[in-house]
Parts: C-alpha cells; sequence; structure tokens
C-alpha cells in the first residue's frame, strides 16, 4: 500500500524583518541614551515593542501553515490549528491610501478573522491566497 505524500506550504517572516526590528532596537536605545528624560521613556517604550515583535518572530517564525487537513495560525497568542470547514472565506483585501497600496489576507473562520501582510508571510498575498484557495477541499 502505497503512501500518499502530502504536501505542507509554509509562510514566515522575511529575515530582513526581523533585522529591521532589530534595528529599531538599537536606534531607541542610542535616543534614550542621549535624549532626556521625556526622550528615554517614549524610546524606551518603543524599543521594548520592537524587542518583543523581533523576539517573537525569531522564536516563532512561521506565521501561517497550510496544508490538506486544514490551517495553522501562529502569533502573539499561540499556535491555532483551524480545519478547512471551520474556513467561512479567504480574500485579499486591497486598500489605496496616499499613492501607496496596502494589501491583507483575510481568513474569515467563525468567530476570528486572522489578517497576515507580506511583512507576515514574505511572499505576495495574492499569491498566498491562490495556494490557500487550490488546498482548500
Amino acid at each position: 500500500m502505497a503512501e500518499v505524500e502530502q504536501t505542507r506550504h509554509e509562510w514566515r517572516v522575511p529575515w530582513q524583518i526581523v533585522a529591521l526590528k532589530a534595528a529599531g532596537v538599537a536606534v531607541c536605545a542610542v535616543l534614550a541614551i542621549l535624549g532626556d528624560h521625556r526622550q528615554l521613556f517614549l524610546a524606551g517604550v518603543a524599543g521594548i515593542g520592537c524587542a518583543v515583535l523581533a523576539v517573537r518572530d525569531l522564536i516563532v517564525p512561521v506565521r501561517l501553515s497550510a496544508g490538506a487537513d486544514g490551517l495553522v495560525v501562529t502569533g502573539l497568542s499561540g499556535r491555532e490549528r483551524i480545519s478547512w470547514n471551520d474556513v467561512d472565506r479567504i480574500r485579499v483585501d486591497s486598500h489605496r491610501r496616499y499613492g501607496l497600496t496596502t494589501e491583507l489576507l483575510e481568513i474569515d473562520a467563525g468567530d476570528q478573522i486572522h489578517l497576515f501582510s507580506r511583512f507576515d508571510l514574505g511572499d505576495s498575498v495574492v499569491e498566498v491566497a491562490e495556494t490557500l484557495m487550490r488546498l482548500r477541499p
């Protein structure tokens, strides 16, 4: 009896984005050292925020994975498995403002909506949506 190979697709945060967040931490640290008390507070809060996001990206770089059994979404709140039966809609939401176009992948799973940008996925959200639609039974 031959085993059927199941392909699993993964989308992860690009290393360039993690490096940019780490650089933000360094810039905030320099601003905190060189500034006054107000600047120390603001730079400290911004630096801590960037550090939390950078550490999250290093610990859990894969944001979305999909296979025949469904989706796995990973974020700040942990990891969640979503079966294809629970996915109501997959679409790309596109907004144009100030000459820039922002695209978000929207996965509607009942009571939850998961949003991903190309900075979360490391790939075009349109291509990811097309791949998910092909995988969805």
